[in-house]
């Protein structure tokens, strides 16, 4: 039996095709290959710095009457995690794999809080760090009860806040709910988020003011009348809205 023997194709044939085929592998990997994700935190810029201006520079010469200590926030478990979960219904979430936080929300939180009352107070956040011990301390808790994303609507926290006197333990326990209306797109959703937060920052900024005057009150009682047995440091109110955005001010 005869068996006719095919033409062989030129070298140049064989690789242009080899080449062409590689590049249709690559677009096709390309293709497939999941979109880039995107991130986004809760601590903004320096306002000043925003604006063009020299941003503010810290000034540590003096130590400050008191110190604070922010400690560790807590979230609800379903938006504790680095991606967004955003509300599509009463009952109904939706979590966006591209669109994550830079961390986790607990941490995006507290530091953003830290941020904003040491900028209100004029303190330093001390938690974690070594103090002298004459120096008053006012610990700052937060348990974020809510933290809605509604995409084209509003941005909503819902926490409750205390503030305790480490020297005496008197501790102020409030709520704060506050809902920011935003625009479409995930940029207008974390700023609702940011704007919320600096509001509630505002109101615990009120409410360590607050504390600090009484304790220093207290202090100056004690110290006028050592033989007289301590009397209990008067815990003041809760700041309302009202008065937390006065006190920022």
């Amino acid at each position: 039996m005869m068996f006719a023997r095919l033409p062989r194709l030129p070298r140049g044939t064989v690789r242009r095709a080899a080449l062409a085929g590689a590049l249709g592998a690559a677009m096709l990997l390309a293709a497939c290959s999941s979109p880039s994700s995107r991130f986004y935190t809760l601590g903004g810029a320096d306002p000043a710095a925003a604006n063009g201006a020299t941003p503010a520079v810290a000034r540590t010469a003096a130590a400050p009457a008191w110190l604070i200590e922010v400690a560790p926030v807590n979230v609800p478990p379903q938006v504790s995690r680095n991606q967004l979960v955003v509300q599509t219904g009463p009952t109904q979430v939706q979590l966006l794999e591209q669109e994550r936080w830079a961390s986790l929300p607990g941490d995006e939180i507290r530091r953003a809080l830290s941020t904003d009352l040491t900028q209100q107070l004029g303190t330093l956040d001390a938690f974690g760090t070594a103090h002298p011990d004459d120096v008053a301390v006012y610990r700052i808790a937060m348990n974020v009860q809510r933290f809605e994303s509604w995409p084209g609507s509003h941005a909503l926290i819902d926490a409750v806040w205390s503030v305790r006197a480490v020297r005496s333990n008197a501790v102020m326990t409030c709520r704060s709910v506050v809902s920011e209306t935003v625009g479409g797109g995930y940029d207008a959703l974390v700023d609702g988020h940011r704007r919320a937060l600096a509001e509630v920052s505002t109101q615990i900024a009120a409410g360590v003011h607050a504390m600090a005057a009484a304790n220093s009150g207290a202090t100056t009682g004690r110290a006028a009348s050592a033989a007289k047995p301590a009397a209990a440091v008067a815990v003041p109110p809760c700041p309302s809205a009202t008065n937390g955005a006065a006190a920022g001010a």
